[in-house]
């Protein structure tokens, strides 16, 4: 009987752990309803040779970023007799809505709402992302992930290499057994059945939802950059894990420096507020009364300095496809000035938030922009490609060297005025160009994107004025995933330093600028641990800080060319080196500075030769 018992033990540890997620075993009938109210059934499907039910949410970054995946499959696989049915499962919008959102993104299947949780407790479905295969007698064949494009919720892998539906598909179609039948998909948790309604000492509306609104809704809004938005509970509900885990490892709100002097508009939550919503979430979440909720918060729709004194505005709309990696696209702007100008404050104002990411703003004296723009006019036709419009596409900067800056602007980040009595020189007759990062939401987009310059008013108004620290490296070997790069400048004249932009690419993982006077210790500027180029912004000092003749300015990088690095772009591992391409790599620590003497503030390797020109007229070039 032992041997028996033990016999029985080990054929139960070996059998495949998918009978439990119901692979192999018929899938109950279960009804939706349809935007016009009539009822949806599984079993009206019953003439195809297979069905794949995959659960949506239109509000989860990663099941939109499918769209066009699966409309393209269910394309592809209608004539040999496969059924697509879309099932929302979130709780946002009803019938109707969520057919509407579905006609959005181009997807040519029925999407239906899971108001019960009928088809989501029927196939224990959990996220969305989720796609389940079902042959022609509703038995389940698999169930999991589309494809290996994500490793992780809102991280894409390097690149695709396992096309799991497509593969269990065409196993069930060809009446063999699918290789994986199980795999782990990755996206959004669906809704709960059972909703945090219970009292709790730490609710939504008494104690999160005012977090929300100072640290989060800015960007997590209808309309703005955030894939989601936390504008109401349920919204919140949905993504209360998420929300702990990102603020407690404060990867949100996007605030990278963790070591340095304080700047202005630092996005960072209290030990306090991660702490409160640590145990709202720990604690179910719970609503409370909706009584206690704060005020909705007011937010500025149009310029937040006022009405600029220039605006230029890319001249038609700019066309982003659904899919594909991110754009980054380069837009000239041709200011018109008959006379030098100081700009003392820019903003940028998207013309579609969603798919804009961040923006770099140059000045171009030699025409360098118009010409790349007309190369890329004279190289492509309307409608050539699925990304189309006004300007050029470039991998990294310009294209080209440009003769100033403007800053830049990231969602979040507020306009900035420049200290009182300085401003970037905008020379009569430059052109602007604005490099803007744009991402895919899973839908074509289209944007068209304005900035407002704001003059100086004051006579005698000063040149704000720049200085760079280059990391310097010949090569970055394949496989070395702790790279260090080092740089230093030392200053030849007095100056004061107001802001600072740490400049690297896609293998960037960390990077440090520290400060030494002549006559004391060195101390850290800025000091970023988990370098993100879709995250590189200008940091304001609170404080300006005087920068004595000698100071030594320092800059030390690591880079990871490794493949444990998601942000690597070469598969396999290759030679790294510098450039402007997203192929190449950089290192440059970009300072904004000011300085009574005249000219550019003068700089130069330690102890070598200075970079800057002390020449007056050098005041009337950027």
């Amino acid at each position: 009987m032992r041997r028996l018992n033990a016999l029985l033990v080990l054929v139960a540890a070996a059998l495949p752990a998918a009978a439990a997620d119901g692979v192999n075993e018929k899938i109950a009938d279960f009804r939706l309803k349809a935007p016009d109210g009539k009822p949806t059934a599984l079993s009206d499907l019953k003439d195809r040779k297979a069905v794949v039910v995959v659960f949506l949410s239109f509000e989860c970054p990663v099941s939109t970023s499918y769209a066009p995946v699966l409309a393209e499959m269910a394309k592809a696989y209608a004539d040999k007799g496969v059924a697509f049915l879309g099932v929302d499962g979130s709780d946002e919008g009803d019938a109707a809505a969520v057919a509407k959102r579905a006609a959005d993104f181009n997807l040519p299947f029925p999407v239906l709402k899971d108001e019960s949780r009928t088809a989501a407790n029927a196939l224990h479905a959990e996220v969305t992302p989720e796609a389940f295969v079902l042959d022609g007698g509703f038995v389940l064949r698999y169930r999991g992930r589309i494809d290996d494009g994500y490793y992780a919720r809102l991280k894409r892998s390097r690149a695709v290499t396992h096309h799991d539906l497509k593969d269990a598909l065409d196993a069930v179609l060809a009446g063999k057994d699918v290789p994986t039948p199980v795999t782990k998909a990755v996206g959004c948790p669906l809704p709960s059945a059972d909703t945090a309604k219970a009292t709790a000492d730490v609710t939504f509306h008494h104690d999160v939802e005012p977090i929300l609104q100072e640290n989060c809704q800015q960007c997590h809004r209808p309309g703005e950059v955030a894939p989601f938005s936390l504008m109401t509970y349920q919204q919140a509900l949905n993504w209360s894990s998420d929300i702990k885990e990102y603020t407690q490892g404060r990867k949100m709100p996007p605030w990278k420096p963790v070591e340095g002097v304080p700047f202005h508009n630092e996005r960072r939550m209290s030990d306090k507020d991660l702490a409160t919503v640590a145990a709202w979430a720990d604690g179910g979440a719970p609503e409370g009364d909706p009584k206690d909720a704060p005020p909705p918060r007011q937010f500025v729709d149009g310029w937040q300095l006022g009405e600029p004194d220039l605006v230029l505005t890319v001249p038609e709309e700019m066309t982003v496809s659904a899919s594909g990696r991110d754009l980054f696209r380069c837009f000239v702007l041709p200011s018109g000035l008959d006379e030098d100008r100081y700009v003392t404050a820019i903003e940028v104002k998207p013309g579609n938030s969603r798919v804009l990411h961040h923006t770099l703003n140059f000045v171009d004296l030699n025409g360098r922009g118009r010409k790349l723009d007309q190369a890329e006019r004279d190289r492509t036709k309307a409608g050539d490609e699925q990304d189309h419009g006004p300007g050029y596409t470039v991998a990294m900067g310009v294209g080209f060297n440009p003769q100033g800056t403007l800053g830049g602007w990231a969602p979040g980040q507020l306009a900035h005025q420049l200290p009182d009595g300085y401003g970037w020189l905008l020379p009569k007759g430059a052109d602007v160009v604005v490099q803007v990062h744009y991402h895919r939401t899973g839908r074509v987009e289209k944007d068209r994107t304005s900035v407002g310059l704001y003059f100086a008013k004051k006579p005698g108004t000063k040149p704000f004025k720049g200085m760079i620290i280059p990391g310097t490296f010949l090569v970055i070997p394949p496989g070395n995933d702790h790279f260090t790069v080092k740089g230093a400048i030392e200053v030849m004249q007095d100056c004061t330093l107001y802001d600072v932009m740490p400049h690297m690419h896609r293998l960037g993982r960390e990077i440090k600028v520290t400060v030494a006077p002549p006559d004391g210790a060195a101390t850290t500027l800025i000091a970023i641990k988990d370098w993100d180029y879709d995250w590189q912004e200008t940091y304001f000092l609170k404080e300006p800080m005087a920068i004595k003749k000698g100071t030594r300015l320092s800059v030390e990088a690591v880079y990871d060319n490794s493949d444990k690095n998601p942000q690597n772009p070469f598969n396999p591992l290759a030679w790294v080196f510098p450039g402007e391409q997203t192929t190449n790599e950089m290192c440059f620590i970009f300072l904004g500075a000011a300085s009574d003497e005249p000219g550019r503030i003068r700089f130069g390797l330690p102890g070598g030769k200075a970079f800057g020109r002390p020449k007056a007229e050098d005041d009337t070039k950027p």
